[in-house]
């Protein structure tokens, strides 16, 4: 939980955009941003004629926009995707200076291919950066993007969905703390996601590609597996949930379904583990403090 994290949120109100008015003024973020200028004016615009709380849908507008967030809900940047046929482009920033160096941009990106990929199911992410900008040509490349094209002004970064999907499987840890999940569960749960019409159902998706399988045999004991029963500390609350498949989920009885926040964020993680994870109002912190029940401890591999 100590390593760098990021989440990106598509909601926009009026208050993240005059965040993005004060870096948009600052010379050293906008050194490298081509249309800034452009997105100034939007934004301006956009203030001065709509009085909504909410500005969601004008920001998303081409494309989809993200505010983003570190683990204690401060604004740190956005992220812009823009779908072009099957390719998706990317234009990242991290607006506050003092959050640079601190690998948030890597942590951005990383969030921004999990969208891009396993929501919006683009072919390729493009990436344009400006050849001077050492930063943030490092970043994309600790994240597995590739030299494209180059001209004197720009140089074209891609990763295409299979090497997304190769790098999930080959080096999972660097998508988050390592998480074990058995090979029925897999399965059960790879056929799950065929049928579940939930939005946030790719966060499931990008787990189960992450995580390593084992066999249910050889999982350990203090592993969240599915029907497994665990002991929470969520913030301050502490709270006992068993980890369901969607038509199994009873809140009052504290059956949480796989395909919500905190379950899809408990799955295979093990006792002692603590992580952060963004609800859709603000980041919760977890920690597993213990593994009560776990099916495959017990030979109840049917479960």
């Amino acid at each position: 939980m100590n390593g760098p994290f990021v989440s990106l949120c598509s909601e926009i109100t009026r208050t993240d955009a005059l965040a993005l008015m004060d870096w948009l003024e600052d010379e050293c973020v906008t050194r490298y941003l081509s249309d800034s200028r452009h997105v100034s004016r939007f934004i301006e615009q956009v203030l001065g004629r709509v009085r909504l709380p909410i500005l969601t849908p004008l920001f998303n507008q081409g494309g989809r926009f993200f505010m983003a967030y570190d683990r204690h809900d401060a604004r740190v940047g956005f992220v812009r995707l823009v779908r072009t046929g099957a390719d998706c482009e990317m234009v990242l920033v991290i607006g506050n200076r003092n959050d640079w160096g601190r690998r948030l941009g890597a942590a951005a990106i990383r969030e921004a291919m999990k969208l891009a990929f396993l929501d919006m199911r683009a072919e390729r992410l493009i990436a344009r950066i400006h050849p001077d900008n050492v930063r943030s040509l490092k970043a994309f490349e600790r994240c597995g993007f590739l030299p494209d094209s180059h001209t004197p002004a720009l140089t074209s970064y891609a990763l295409t969905s299979a090497r997304y999907r190769q790098r999930l499987r080959g080096s999972p840890a660097s998508h988050g703390a390592g998480i074990q999940i058995t090979e029925i569960d897999k399965d059960r749960l790879g056929r799950l996601l065929a049928f579940v019409q939930d939005p946030a159902a790719f966060e499931l998706e990008h787990e189960i590609e992450r995580a390593i399988v084992v066999d249910p045999g050889e999982v350990p004991g203090d592993v969240v597996t599915m029907n497994s029963r665990a002991l929470l500390q969520l913030d301050d609350e502490t709270l006992e949930v068993t980890l369901v498949y969607p038509e199994d989920a009873d809140c009052r009885a504290g059956k949480l379904s796989v395909c919500s926040g905190i379950g899809t964020a408990i799955l295979g993680y093990r006792a002692g583990d603590a992580l952060d994870w963004r609800m859709p109002d603000r980041t919760r912190h977890i920690r597993i403090e213990k593994v009560l029940y776990q099916p495959e401890a017990t030979g109840h591999f049917h479960l």
